[in-house]
C-alpha cells in the first residue's frame, strides 16, 4: 500500500511523464508533417540550398530539334560547389522555346518548365532507369521544331523592327515548325552561378517595357484583324446560303446597326463597284460586305463557328499553357458586325491564327499543337512518342475546299497578300491589318499555308505596330514557307 505522502509526490512525476509524452508525441508528428507532407515546399524554398546544389549535381536533359541540332544542354561548370551548368547554344533564337533554367529554377516557362520532370530526371520513368542501370541525368527531348523554318521567322520578324510573332505548323499533324517571340532575349543570362549578378539581369530584363520575358505567340492574344474572315467566310459557306460566286452588298461604308457609327472599307473606296461576288470580296478584303454578312449570319452562328477553331478554350498546351483566344459570348448587331471583321474584342494568339490556317488546309480537322515530339534516355531508347491526334473539326471538307480556293486568290494576281507568293508553289493566305486601341498602331496580322493542293506548313504572323497585313506580315510568311519546303523533299 503506498503511502500519502508517496502519493503527492507520484502526482508531479505523473504530470511531468504527460508533458513529456505530449511533446515527445509534437515532436514526431511535426517531423512527420515536414518529412511527409512539407517537403515538397522546402525542397522549393530558394533559401534551401542543398535542393539547390542537387538540381545541378547530375546533367539535365538535352533540348533538341527534329533534326538533332542541340538548343540545350548541360557541361561540366568549373565551381566548387555546382557541378553542371546549363548552355543554350542557340541563344535568343529559341528562347520563346526553350524558357530557361537557372540557379532559381526554371524561370520564365518554355520547355524547361514544362517539361521539368523529365528534363531533371525526377519523372518515375527517368528514376526507376536511373535506379536499374547506375546511369544519371535527366531525359533528351526531340522537338519538332524546323531549324530553316525558324531561322526564317526569326530574321523575318526581326528585320521589322517591331515586336511581334511568328509560329509554324504542320497541318497534317500538329506539329510546331517554328516559334518565336520578338523582342527576344539570352537564355545563357540566366546560367551565371553568380547570384548577385544573377539577379542584376533579372531585373533588367522584367523591367524591360519591350517585354523580351513574354511569349507572344503563345502568352498574348491580339486583334486578329480580317484574318478573322476565314472564320466568317467559313460560317458562311456553312449556312448554305453563300457560295463563292453569291454576290454580295460592297458600298464605300456602312452604318453599324443601332448607331451613328459608319464602316469604311480600306482606303474609302466601295469594293468592285460596289457588289461582287464573295471570293472576290475575300480576295480584296473588302469589310462592309463581310460586315454585312456577320450581322447576316448573327452571332451565335460567329461564335459557334470559332468555338470550332478553337475560341474560348483553356484546354490547349503545347506543352506550354497557351493564352485563351476569345470571341466575345454576347454581342448585338454593330458589334457582331465589327467581330466578324476581327475587330471589337475578338482577339487570337498568333499560334491560332496559324491553327484556323492549318485547319482549312486539313479539309478542316485541326490537329492538337504539339512541340515535343520524342522522349529519350540518357542510353538513347525512346520512351515516349507523340502521336498525331485531332484537337477539333472547325468546319466541313467541302467548305475547307471552297476556303482554300478563296484563300489561294488573295496570294494570286490582284489579291492583297500576293508578297507572301511563292515560285513555283500555290499558297493560300489571309491578310489582316488590325486596329490596336491601345498603340494607336494597326498590327500587321498573316495566316497560310502552302502547298495549296498538298499543305505541309500553316504560318501565322503578327507585327505589332506594323501595319498592313500585305506588306508586313505577308513577306515574313513567304519566307518561312520558303525555307520550310526547300529543304523538304517534294
Amino acid at each position: 500500500m503506498v503511502a500519502p505522502r508517496a502519493r503527492r509526490i507520484n502526482i508531479p512525476l505523473r504530470h511531468v511523464a504527460l508533458m513529456c509524452g505530449g511533446m515527445l508525441f509534437a515532436l514526431l508528428a511535426n517531423v512527420t508533417y515536414l518529412q511527409a507532407l512539407d517537403s515538397e515546399r522546402l525542397n522549393e524554398d530558394p533559401r534551401n540550398q542543398r535542393t539547390m546544389i542537387a538540381r545541378f549535381e547530375s546533367p539535365r536533359g538535352r533540348i533538341l530539334l527534329r533534326d538533332g541540332t542541340v538548343i540545350a544542354t548541360s557541361r561540366k561548370a568549373r565551381n566548387a560547389t555546382y557541378r553542371y551548368r546549363r548552355i543554350y547554344p542557340g541563344g535568343p533564337l529559341y528562347a520563346a522555346i526553350t524558357g530557361h533554367f537557372s540557379l532559381y529554377g526554371t524561370g520564365t516557362g518554355g520547355v524547361e518548365q514544362a517539361e521539368e520532370a523529365l528534363l531533371s530526371g525526377n519523372d518515375p520513368r527517368v528514376k526507376v532507369r536511373g535506379l536499374v542501370d547506375g546511369t544519371r541525368g535527366g531525359a533528351t527531348l526531340r522537338l519538332t521544331v524546323d531549324r530553316g523554318a525558324q531561322r526564317a521567322a526569326y530574321d523575318g520578324l526581326r528585320a521589322t523592327g517591331k515586336p511581334g510573332a511568328v509560329v509554324a505548323i504542320d497541318p497534317r499533324t500538329g506539329a510546331i515548325l517554328a516559334m518565336v517571340s520578338l523582342p527576344s532575349y539570352d537564355p545563357n543570362l540566366y546560367t551565371s552561378f553568380d547570384a548577385a549578378g544573377l539577379d542584376r539581369v533579372d531585373k533588367r530584363l522584367r523591367g524591360d517595357p519591350a517585354d523580351p520575358l513574354l511569349n507572344r505567340a503563345i502568352q498574348r492574344n491580339y486583334p486578329p484583324g480580317s484574318t478573322f474572315k476565314i472564320v466568317t467566310s467559313a460560317a458562311a459557306l456553312d449556312s448554305g446560303r453563300y457560295d463563292l460566286d453569291t454576290r454580295v452588298s460592297a458600298p464605300k461604308s456602312f452604318r453599324l446597326p443601332g448607331t451613328g457609327t459608319y464602316l469604311r472599307n480600306s482606303g474609302g473606296a466601295a469594293c468592285g463597284g460596289g457588289a461582287l461576288p464573295l471570293l472576290q470580296a475575300f480576295r480584296l478584303s473588302c469589310n462592309t460586305p463581310f460586315a454585312k454578312i456577320g450581322v447576316d449570319l448573327g452571332h451565335d452562328a460567329l461564335r459557334e463557328r470559332a468555338e470550332a477553331f478553337g475560341f474560348d478554350t483553356d484546354d490547349l498546351e503545347v506543352p506550354m499553357p497557351v493564352a485563351r483566344s476569345v470571341y466575345p459570348p454576347v454581342l448585338d448587331d454593330a458589334q457582331t458586325a465589327m467581330s466578324a471583321l476581327g475587330q471589337f474584342d475578338v482577339r487570337a494568339t498568333p499560334l491560332m491564327i496559324a491553327m484556323i490556317a492549318a485547319a482549312v488546309a486539313n479539309d478542316g480537322s485541326l490537329m492538337r499543337p504539339h512541340l515535343v515530339d520524342e522522349v529519350s534516355l540518357v542510353d538513347g531508347t525512346v520512351i515516349d512518342v507523340t502521336e498525331p491526334s485531332p484537337y477539333r473539326r472547325a468546319l466541313g471538307a467541302e467548305e475547307a475546299e471552297r476556303l482554300t480556293e478563296m484563300m489561294i486568290a488573295v496570294t494570286g494576281r490582284g489579291g492583297t497578300g500576293t508578297a507572301a507568293a511563292v515560285r513555283g508553289v500555290k499558297v493560300a493566305g489571309k491578310t489582316g491589318t488590325a486596329e490596336n486601341a491601345v498603340q494607336g498602331e494597326d498590327h500587321a496580322v498573316f495566316g497560310g499555308f502552302a502547298p495549296a493542293a498538298s499543305p505541309r506548313i500553316a504560318v501565322g504572323v503578327l507585327v505589332e505596330g506594323g501595319g498592313p497585313g500585305g506588306r508586313v506580315a505577308a513577306p515574313i510568311a513567304r519566307a518561312v514557307i520558303e525555307a520550310f519546303l526547300g529543304g523538304q523533299a517534294e
